[in-house]
């Protein structure tokens, strides 16, 4: 048994991809990638020799080191990365590299451009997962409101019935929202930004090495920006270790992820229950089972996006709240309270959009009893229609209108009847007033904002389809 945090307390996220990915031993190497590739700039502009490089290379192996050691250690430093890197120069020691490769480890740089770089860097590569899950829930839901776009249903407000809609309206604005929320990440994923200021920002001990303006070879600028290419990490241009906003940025994306997915997740929650019955998660063998009620079938997977999209904005809120509050060079807590706020918003993004991408590929629709639901409100459920089509028809206009709504539902006669005796006609005939009462001839731009959705889909996942 070890101590490793398996996600016991956490099934939105536990055994996902994006949990190994997140995992201590994920970030132990990316920052022992981090180094290497620090090295490795050193050596291309011939301030350490390619033997140093390659035996950095060879020590930048997450395996190689004990993690819990490090973990219990980084108490005394405040950081894991102190004791990661005695372990890293001693392990460099014990495969024989040069003494000059030890030297060249971590040369004008500090302990917060290490961790703030690794996460970022964790950060992309965990967001790499995410996106792929994303684009697999949207073309999932943008697949079910083509499929549903004629699927007449009831739109609720406010719990209530309120007017025809169609299940494929409700799938696009389920997608347009998948959608939005993964070009939020994109664009937080492409400005993940490098961390490198040493000390305290100003990045003095390289430039001391390196020279302020040196007559060939590369500056300290071009170092940076080598680094940065070289991790795929964007080049900011300055250190940003005060500044803490492409925290705040990345952690409101993976927060808009959970919301989006938790979006889905609480209309299936409603539509699911048997008194509903419009739809029903996908069966799968061990899913959904209760250990004391054989004959339910819970909808675990919606359940489980709604516990991320609860637990998210907590998380994103701690990043807020460590930016506003960090003080000096380097905050006295607010840093430190980032790491585990940061890492848990990627871990439930990545948890909703890989369950969000099941549910919405096995999601099971039942149009009848959409239909069935849809009828209880009979010709109310066009009531809007009705008061602005039948004012000008009807004595007394709107609020005779509104009265004869009014006496159908308290004395439950069909609306139509009271329309008819109201209207004579030869002012209204029976097909009109049919017609009129049709909940599907009143859905409204509901077809053409299903298509804007498509296309937002299709552009998003492909840019050269952007208008």
């Amino acid at each position: 048994m070890t101590d490793a945090d398996h996600g016991l307390l956490s099934p939105a996220w536990a055994g996902t991809p994006v949990a190994a990915a997140t995992g201590d031993a994920a970030l132990v190497q990316a920052m022992l990638d981090v180094e290497a590739a620090w090295v490795a700039v050193l050596a291309d502009a011939g301030h350490c020799g390619q033997p140093d490089a390659d035996a950095l290379d060879a020590a930048a192996d997450a395996s190689l080191y004990d993690l819990p050691s490090i973990a219990a250690r980084g108490r005394d430093g405040g950081n894991p990365l102190i004791p990661l890197l005695a372990d890293l120069r001693r392990e460099l020691g014990s495969q024989g590299a040069p003494a000059s490769a030890a030297a060249a480890v971590h040369r004008g740089a500090t302990s917060q451009d290490i961790v703030d770089t690794a996460l970022m860097l964790l950060a992309v590569r965990s967001g790499a997962i995410i996106r792929a899950d994303l684009a697999r829930a949207a073309d999932a839901l943008e697949a079910l409101a083509a499929r549903h776009a004629d699927t007449l249903c009831v739109a609720r407000s406010l719990t209530q019935h309120a007017l025809p809609t169609t299940f494929g309206l409700r799938a696009a604005n389920w997608l347009s929202g998948v959608v939005l929320a993964g070009r939020r990440l994109d664009e937080a994923l492409d400005a993940a930004p490098l961390q490198w200021g040493g000390a305290v920002g100003t990045l003095a001990s390289l430039t001391d090495a390196v020279g302020p303006d040196p007559a060939e070879g590369a500056g300290v600028a071009d170092l940076t920006a080598a680094l940065a290419a070289r991790l795929g990490l964007a080049d900011p241009g300055a250190p940003w270790h005060t500044n803490r906003l492409p925290v705040t940025g990345l952690g409101a994306a993976l927060a808009d992820v959970a919301a989006a997915a938790g979006k889905v997740a609480a209309d299936v929650l409603v539509l699911a229950r048997p008194e509903v019955g419009e739809v029903a998660e996908p069966v799968a063998e061990g899913k959904g089972g209760s250990s004391a009620m054989p004959q339910k079938r819970n909808p675990v997977l919606s359940v489980l996006l709604r516990s991320a999209a609860l637990a998210a904005p907590n998380h994103a809120a701690q990043l807020f709240l460590a930016a506003g509050t960090a003080v000096d060079e380097r905050p006295d807590g607010a840093w430190h309270s980032e790491w585990p706020a940061l890492r848990e918003l990627l871990r439930l993004a990545g948890g909703a959009a890989e369950k969000l991408a099941e549910l919405a590929s096995g999601l099971t629709v039942d149009p009848e009893a959409m239909a069935r639901n849809a009828a209880m409100g009979g010709d109310l459920l066009v009531s809007e229609r009705i008061v602005s089509r039948f004012a000008p028809l009807v004595d007394g206009g709107k609020a005779e209108v509104q009265a004869l709504v009014k006496r159908s539902l308290e004395e439950g006669t069909a609306l139509r009847h009271l329309l008819r005796s109201a209207v004579p006609a030869d002012r209204l005939s029976d097909s009109e007033l049919a017609e009129a009462l049709d909940p599907s001839g009143y859905l409204g731009q509901a077809r053409t904002f299903i298509d804007r959705a498509a296309a937002g889909n299709a552009a998003w996942q492909d840019p050269r389809k952007e208008p």
